[in-house]
């Protein structure tokens, strides 16, 4: 009762000093120019910020012509702001050596701000699979905090799907991609950072690194940590990552609680359908001709080419 009594004596001394127009633009959104020390970045914020040809091009319009396009912001208690979206907006700002960036102002509670901050970034050119994976679920959490119907598991429960929309069609809807693909994605938080960066790389192309299709990727995320570890320890040292039939399989023992060390390199020693014999070189023997660091690849790429000059004097020595 005392604090109602108080909030009223506030409010009656606030309306004594100020205007109601003066109180109704306070409320109001609007574009201000804040200085980036008092923006912060939005926590656990998904999407990575990638110094890019892209950034490079936003940079440069940055230090010609501004920000055109404001940022979003909410106000925070301490007086600060926290970034909703525009986190590339506000690097390549640093990066022009620009003191200011033009925000929009919103109020928004913490939901809202992830639903807002998820909307706006899955909508830009080819999010990484990780990026993905817990921007969706970050926004199901959300959601489901906000009351949304989340009892949909399985993409083919369609008595449940006509009884009403879920947060997670909410999210497909939005996203642009089905009800399936958002499920699949929202699986991939249960990969360990490595076998998460190999999906990644099926992306990204970083020559001399793994990379791992959705689908498999998917099945492995039902192997506990442990058996996660020990299928990564596998693919490192044979080079190779499994198939989705070998996924699957690993995935079935695993639910059977027999997936051991053993297993996990017979299942990945089989030979998958359409694959080429590879013929392999220990590293520890053509190490030295090449320096600390060289790509797999380049090293593969480089023997090739000796081995082509080779024939070459072969044959001219045999005329």
């Amino acid at each position: 009762m005392a604090q109602s009594s108080a909030t009223n004596l506030l409010t009656s001394v606030d309306s004594l000093f100020t205007t109601q127009k003066e109180r109704d633009t306070a409320n109001q959104e609007r574009i201000v120019e804040l200085p980036l020390p008092q923006i912060a970045d939005f926590p656990n914020h998904p999407f990575k910020v990638r110094m890019d040809a892209a950034m490079v091009e936003l940079t440069e319009s940055v230090q010609l012509n501004g920000v055109l396009l404001p940022a979003l912001v909410r106000p925070m208690p301490d007086g600060t702001y926290q970034m909703v979206s525009g986190h590339r907006r506000k690097y390549a700002t640093e990066l022009a050596e620009r003191p200011t960036l033009p925000c929009i102002i919103r109020e928004m509670s913490d939901d809202d701000a992830i639903i807002v901050m998820v909307s706006s970034n899955v909508q830009r050119l080819k999010p990484l699979p990780s990026e993905r994976a817990f921007a969706y679920k970050m926004r199901l959490d959300a959601m489901k905090r906000q009351g949304y119907r989340t009892d949909l598991t399985s993409a083919n429960d369609l008595q449940k799907l006509i009884q009403g929309q879920t947060s997670r069609d909410s999210i497909a809807k939005e996203a642009g991609k089905s009800h399936e693909t958002i499920r699949l994605y929202i699986c991939l938080t249960n990969l360990i950072p490595e076998i998460l960066e190999m999906v990644d790389n099926s992306v990204l192309k970083v020559p001399g690194k793994l990379q791992m299709a959705l689908r498999p990727a998917v099945e492995l995320s039902y192997l506990t940590e442990p058996e996660q570890k020990e299928l990564l320890t596998t693919m490192q040292a044979e080079e190779c990552t499994p198939s989705h039939a070998q996924a699957i399989e690993l995935r079935g023992h695993s639910e059977k609680g027999e997936l051991t060390a053993a297993l996990i390199l017979s299942i990945m020693e089989q030979e998958k359908p359409n694959q080429v014999e590879q013929f392999r070189i220990p590293k520890e023997r053509i190490a030295k001709f090449f320096a600390p660091g060289t790509p797999t690849q380049t090293m593969e790429d480089t023997i090739v080419k000796a081995l082509e000059l080779y024939r070459k004097r072969q044959r001219k020595q045999t005329r």
